[in-house]
């Protein structure tokens, strides 16, 4: 990998924009700009997260599209850095308070307590749609852990603009 900035995406950054602002069907240029901003080395995601997309049935299009068009920019959480950061954001959040332990649980079984470690360990950018909140309890969410180690969080749009995208949309 070269030392470029790059902005790791979380699942929900893909499924919100499936399902709301960015269908295929409305803006397919934004799908190709992510592919080419993947291509470009300036954007991925990790395995965990492909593995969220490519569950369901066959006939999902953002599942057909994760595996087809964005499967080589899924980066494998299978690495000693990765292992290690992971540790330290465990620890940490085993030792919050204010979170439930059942989000604790639920935090330490799914993506996203993989995605923060991976942003650790290899200096990257977080692009989610989830927000800070300083009273959660039921779940651990992203942006808090990020404050909690200075790991950079934006969303999907302020991502967009800093690549200096232009999302497409025709009107036929």
């Amino acid at each position: 990998m070269k030392n470029k900035v790059k902005f790791l995406l979380d699942a929900n950054v893909f499924i919100e924009a499936y399902r709301r602002y960015y269908a295929f069907d409305i803006a397919p240029s934004f799908w190709e700009l992510l592919e080419q901003f993947a291509e470009d080395e300036k954007i991925i995601s990790i395995d965990r997260i492909g593995y969220e997309l490519k569950k369901g049935n066959n006939d999902d299009p953002l599942r057909s599209w994760a595996i087809t068009n964005f499967n080589q920019w899924f980066m494998s959480t299978d690495d000693q850095n990765v292992f290690s950061a992971y540790r330290i954001i465990i620890e940490w959040v085993q030792k919050q308070e204010q979170f439930r332990e059942y989000a604790k649980e639920e935090f330490a079984s799914v993506a996203d307590s993989w995605l923060i470690a991976y942003a650790l360990a290899y200096n990257h950018t977080i692009v989610t749609h989830e927000e800070y909140n300083k009273d959660a309890k039921k779940r651990v969410l992203i942006p808090n852990v990020c404050r909690a180690f200075n790991i950079p969080y934006i969303n999907t749009f302020d991502m967009l603009r800093a690549l200096k995208a232009e999302v497409s949309i025709n009107i036929i």
